[in-house]
């Protein structure tokens, strides 16, 4: 029988991995986080760059997990304004930085999703406007000091304190979050895991 591995310690992953089983007898997967270089080639697409990494983390939980019939699940999400990639910030003055450049606009985000059964790889890119609304100073600094910034890419969390500053989105929420739901249930169905 087939076992799913997240390549991920994300925890908005696997909350959002374990809605997939919903219905599923027997639905389960295992957790093992991984450890690529996350590094963007120079002259990288954004979409090609968070494609890339999906893969990477897909390949990498597969090989390190080395147990038969696993398909390893690899995600990545990252914010593009301006075309230049927002990851997560170093500190405390690059979040805000981000986040200033981010409030009263647009921007896309975009999650790669990729499966492996170490044989074939699959994979899926979906790409999401997000529209924030004007942040204060005094906003940006008190929602930097939350900590909910440090570690998402673009310094917030649509699901958290984050989403009270974003007017609307057109695309799918939960890959804003980090992994489209839709579409990553029609990736696991390819590999016959559902």
């Amino acid at each position: 029988m087939k076992q799913l591995l997240l390549a991920s310690a994300s925890p908005r992953r696997r909350e959002l991995l374990s809605q997939l089983g919903l219905g599923t007898p027997g639905f389960s997967f295992d957790i093992l986080a991984t450890d690529i270089d996350e590094s963007r080639h120079q002259g990288e697409a954004a979409a090609t760059y968070v494609n890339r990494l999906a893969r990477e983390k897909a390949g990498a939980g597969w090989r390190n997990w080395q147990q038969a019939e696993t398909i390893a699940l690899g995600a990545d999400t990252i914010v593009v304004v301006d075309d230049a990639v927002l990851g997560k910030p170093a500190d405390a003055d690059q979040a805000i930085a981000m986040l200033t450049r981010l409030s009263n606009r647009s921007h896309r985000v975009m999650t790669a999703v990729a499966v492996t059964d170490g044989y074939q790889c699959e994979s899926v890119l979906v790409s999401t406007e997000v529209c924030f609304t004007r942040m204060s100073a005094a906003q940006i600094r008190a929602y930097v000091a939350s900590g909910e910034p440090m570690d998402k890419a673009g310094a917030y969390g649509i699901q958290g304190l984050g989403g009270s500053f974003i007017s609307h989105i057109h695309g799918s929420y939960s890959a804003v979050v980090g992994l489209p739901l839709v579409e990553t249930r029609q990736l696991l169905q390819k590999m016959r895991l559902l």
